[in-house]
């Protein structure tokens, strides 16, 4: 399955965030969204979702295998999310509920979309737990969000994402609020979860350096436009747009050095 995305416009109360912007994602590729705060890489992503908020109207197409997802219904597009599509987002706090535990919200995606009974549920939320390597994965189902370091939050939050086995994971920034040890982690999990499932991704960050990590190819964005779009090792060792060669510039800021595209 491939996402193709093409003249993608979103304007926000008349005010254009993202403008005309196009790319693809084939069927087990791994390509980054990147630009700094502002330039529409995550309103970009929430379009593809069905996710915008009030006020945002999206024109264009957003085609998931040769599907139209732009203006379909919203029941529809939450059938594709979670079965077709998972999405993480950047803060997990405030996608999880505070007030169930853990588990029951990993075995809520698969309750619905798999049509599981309670009890199998409650054991594919151990296993899905496991499998993204939360420490006793039969004892941290049963805790809540408050109790949960912040990458076990997220790593929550990948579970989630991923327990229908979705054949596209976008993630926005999933690992910003990370300190650079727990980044890592989180980064190596993401790669290994979408190898072994033969996922396709699409990354956003700000951060040229965790691009590198993670995805081959990049789409630059600013103020809401592409500026350039090439393999990730290309923009690390010969960027042509000044907004590239700044992300350059600062990836440096992160435990990743420029030139560890994979």
């Amino acid at each position: 399955m491939s996402l193709a995305v093409n003249s993608l416009t979103v304007e926000i109360d008349g005010k254009r965030v993202v403008d005309d912007v196009s790319f693809s994602v084939d069927d087990g590729a791994r390509v980054g969204l990147i630009g700094e705060s502002g330039s529409g890489k995550s309103m970009t992503a929430l379009a593809i979702a069905g996710l915008l908020p009030d006020g945002a109207h999206a024109t264009g197409s957003v085609q998931w295998n040769g599907r139209e997802l732009l203006g379909l219904p919203d029941r529809e597009l939450a059938r594709i999310r979670g079965d077709e599509i998972g999405v993480v987002f950047q803060e997990p706090q405030t996608a999880l509920n505070p007030i169930r535990t853990v588990g029951r919200q990993i075995a809520e995606s698969v309750r619905i979309h798999e049509r599981l009974s309670r009890r199998d549920a409650a054991a594919r939320a151990i296993l899905e737990a496991s499998r993204v390597a939360l420490p006793e994965p039969e004892t941290i189902v049963a805790r809540y969000p408050h109790q949960l370091s912040g990458g076990q939050r997220q790593r929550v939050a990948i579970a989630m994402a991923l327990a229908c086995r979705p054949r596209l994971l976008i993630a926005d920034e999933p690992t910003t609020a990370l300190d650079v040890t727990i980044q890592a982690e989180v980064l190596d999990l993401l790669q290994s979860l979408v190898a072994n499932d033969g996922m396709s991704l699409l990354f956003i960050t700000h951060d040229l350096a965790v691009l590198s990590r993670i995805a081959t190819h990049g789409v630059v964005l600013e103020r809401g436009r592409v500026v350039e779009a090439a393999p990730v090792a290309d923009l690390l060792s010969t960027p042509t747009s000044p907004i590239t060669q700044a992300l350059l510039r600062d990836a440096t800021a992160t435990l990743w050095r420029p030139g560890g595209a994979q």
